[in-house]
């Protein structure tokens, strides 16, 4: 099923501390309830990539848009929030950032986050925002390996893991989830880039 997935193995062992979240405001940027902060979000813009991506993120939307329908999405094994390590689920609300925008909800594929393996056609995230009548609707894809730091830890670095031609990066690291991570907002328009981690067109409610 993952064959074009590329492997990034590592040992499980490490502990984490982490949050259960209702709505999860990114300060500068820290989950709720965490104390540790991280650089400004990252936005890799999509003109600074080229047109040569269009191609690989209309394969994206081809693969993805039956998850329009959020059924279809549970019913793939996507699921809101993650269970670590810890077996504590953890980033059910909405992530938000103060000044950046918002990302949303985040559901997450067990079976594709726990294969240490990254492929730009089963991203391990669909990022939802919640509409006026409050139906979530797709807006995003997030691509995601586990960090050394992470709960159970993934990839040692180097090699930093890529996708689709660029690196991944750990936007909140310990004590938060360490995720390596790349958003792709495919659904939705971003006046921030493409591969930016938040939409400034997006907020929770």
């Amino acid at each position: 099923m993952h064959g074009n997935r590329t492997n990034w193995k590592l040992p499980l062992g490490f502990g984490l501390a982490v949050l259960v979240a209702a709505v999860v405001v990114i300060p500068t940027v820290a989950f709720a309830g965490d104390d540790a902060a991280a650089p400004a979000p990252a936005g890799h813009d999509m003109a600074a990539h080229g047109a040569g991506l269009q191609p690989e993120l209309a394969q994206v939307r081809r693969v993805t848009a039956r998850f329009h329908d959020l059924d279809a999405a549970l019913e793939a094994g996507y699921e809101l929030g993650w269970v670590n390590g810890a077996g504590i689920r953890i980033i059910t609300g909405c992530v938000a950032h103060p000044t950046a925008g918002a990302m949303g909800y985040h559901y997450f594929n067990a079976e594709l986050m726990d294969d240490n393996a990254v492929d730009a056609l089963e991203p391990e995230v669909l990022v939802y925002e919640s509409g006026p009548n409050g139906k979530r609707k797709l807006v995003a894809v997030e691509w995601v390996v586990r960090g050394p730091n992470s709960n159970p830890p993934g990839p040692a670095v180097p090699p930093i893991p890529t996708v689709l031609g660029m690196e991944m990066h750990i936007l909140v690291p310990p004590p938060g989830p360490a995720f390596y991570l790349l958003h792709a907002w495919v659904w939705k328009p971003n006046p921030a880039g493409m591969f930016a981690d938040f939409n400034p067109n997006v907020s929770c409610p």
